[in-house]
């Protein structure tokens, strides 16, 4: 699954890793460091009409182009690579409305205990991650037309296994032409899954609630030991334990212990 993400990469770079041409328009996107379902995300798609790509705010949780509420949407952030085919939700979007989502990247939660410790997971270089997705137009019976997308899922590598039985497919570069284009066979997405990218899982302890500061925030500590950090995280999570554990999982994060705790190949 992947329910919460982090993009603090400004736009403009944004444009440029991913050959977004000098004159369409820039999202005005704030960096967010806890991005939820419903909240916008500048996702990277093909204008046909151009013969260019382009970057545009869409809504997270896609919404079927024959949907009578945009509540549809919240049952839609993923969609399975599995069979995505064939579902009703997301046929006619993954044949024709292709997508990709950057996010500097995602996040997961482990038990720990009675608390929920969040990890995220990231490129090993840190640079900006391409997430497959698909996107849908959709519109009100107000007449008001939204734009929003579900990022695909698969099954996890050893890494995110660890964490979640379900993890984004993660783009190489190479691919990103492939994922936006006019055809893709049914058995792509796995593949292109499976020719993989070095991710990275940092341990993420600085947890805030959901504030304009926790978003806005962009503070990292360096180093540490790995076992300091699991007592400080203790010590973090009884801190905060008004906080309820829905809460708690949906609290922005902010700052990470910069300690590569593995390394594992998709």
């Amino acid at each position: 699954m992947c329910g919460r993400a982090r993009l603090s990469s400004d736009v403009s770079e944004i444009k440029l890793v991913f050959s977004i041409p000098p004159h369409r328009p820039v999202p005005n996107f704030p960096p967010s460091w806890n991005v939820a379902p419903t909240d916008q995300l500048p996702v990277v798609r093909y204008d046909r009409k151009a013969g260019e790509r382009s970057l545009d705010l869409l809504r997270w949780g896609l919404v079927p182009y024959w949907a009578k509420d945009l509540n549809v949407g919240f049952a839609n952030i993923n969609a399975k690579a599995e069979g995505v085919e064939n579902r009703p939700a997301f046929r006619a979007a993954f044949q024709r409305r292709r997508c990709i989502v950057p996010v500097d990247s995602f996040y997961e939660w482990k038990k720990i205990g009675t608390s929920k410790q969040p990890y995220a997971i990231a490129l090993a270089d840190r640079s900006l991650m391409a997430l497959a997705g698909l996107w849908e137009n959709w519109r009100s019976p107000a007449g008001e037309w939204v734009r929003s997308f579900a990022i695909v899922t698969t099954t996890p590598n050893e890494l995110c296994a660890e964490l979640h039985n379900r993890m984004p497919v993660v783009l190489k570069p190479e691919t990103w032409s492939v994922c936006l284009g006019k055809t893709l066979r049914m058995t792509l997405l796995a593949e292109i899954h499976e020719a993989g990218v070095d991710l990275a899982l940092y341990l993420a302890v600085g947890v805030f609630r959901d504030t304009d500061a926790a978003r806005s925030s962009n503070a990292f500590k360096p180093g540490g030991d790995v076992d300091a950090v699991t007592q400080d995280v203790v010590a973090l999570n009884q801190d905060v334990s008004e906080v309820d554990a829905d809460a708690q999982s949906h609290t922005a994060i902010v700052r990470y212990v910069d300690i590569l705790l593995s390394r594992q190949p998709l």
